[in-house]
C-alpha cells in the first residue's frame, strides 16, 4: 500500500515545485522534479565534514602551540672598547692627556661589559643577563623595572649606525603606557643581534649591518 501510494505522487506533475515525501521507514526524501536526494544522509554527511573540521581545527591548535622559537644569544664582540683604546692611546702620543683618561675610561668599562652582559632572546621577550652562567641582571638602575621586554611591547627600534653599528636604540610600552625609550651600547655580534631583533621585534627603520 505504502508503495503504491509513493507512486502515485511520483507521477503527479509537479511543475517545478519541493514536495517532501516520508515513508514508513522513518526517513524523508526531497523531490524536485525526477531528482530524489535523502536528508538523512546529507545530514550524516555534514556532521562528518563538520567534525573533520573541528578535529583539523583543535589539532592545528595544539601544534601551534607545541613549536616555540629557540633561545638566541648573540656573541660578544670587542671591537667598540678596541677603537676606544686605540683612540685613547693616539691621544696620549699627542701629549692630549685630558681628553684621553675619559675615553679610555670608558674603553675598560666597554671591555668589562663585554666580557660580562649577554642579550638574551628566548620565545616572547629580550632580557639581558650576566656572565656565561646567564645571571639575573636586577632592576634597570635608570627607569627601574626588570631588565626583560616583551616583542609585543616593541614601538620600534634602529641601530646607530648600520655600518659600524655602536649603539642600538629600542623603544616599548612595557615600563610606561607612553613608550620608554632605551639605549645599549652593540657589544655583541651586529649582524647577529639585528637579524634576531628583525625576527622577534619586527622589522627596523635602518638597515643591518654588512
Amino acid at each position: 500500500m505504502t508503495s503504491a501510494v509513493l507512486s502515485i505522487q511520483l507521477l503527479q506533475p509537479h511543475h517545478g515545485r519541493r514536495v517532501s515525501v516520508t515513508t514508513t521507514r522513518g526517513f524523508s526524501s526531497t523531490i524536485s522534479g525526477g531528482l530524489i536526494s535523502y536528508r538523512s544522509f546529507n545530514r550524516r554527511g555534514d556532521g562528518l565534514r563538520h567534525n573533520g573540521i573541528v578535529t583539523r581545527a583543535l589539532l592545528g591548535r595544539r601544534t601551534q602551540k607545541a613549536v616555540k622559537r629557540e633561545t638566541v644569544i648573540p656573541d660578544p664582540d670587542y671591537r667598540i672598547p678596541i677603537v676606544l683604546f686605540g683612540f685613547a692611546g693616539g691621544l696620549v702620543y699627542y701629549d692630549n692627556l685630558i681628553p684621553a683618561v675619559p675615553v679610555g675610561l670608558l674603553a675598560l668599562l666597554l671591555l668589562v661589559q663585554t666580557t660580562r652582559v649577554r642579550f638574551v632572546f628566548d620565545d616572547e621577550a629580550l632580557e639581558v643577563k650576566v656572565g656565561d652562567e646567564l645571571k639575573e641582571s636586577g632592576e634597570n638602575v635608570f627607569v627601574g623595572g626588570k631588565n626583560r621586554w616583551k616583542y609585543s611591547t616593541f614601538v620600534n627600534w634602529e641601530f646607530w649606525w648600520p655600518n659600524f653599528p655602536i649603539l642600538v636604540y629600542f623603544k616599548e610600552t612595557q615600563t610606561k603606557p607612553e613608550g620608554q625609550i632605551h639605549f645599549f651600547p652593540i657589544i655583541f655580534n651586529g649582524k647577529q643581534l639585528y637579524d634576531v631583533m628583525v625576527e622577534r621585534a619586527g622589522p627596523s627603520k635602518t638597515s643591518g649591518p654588512k
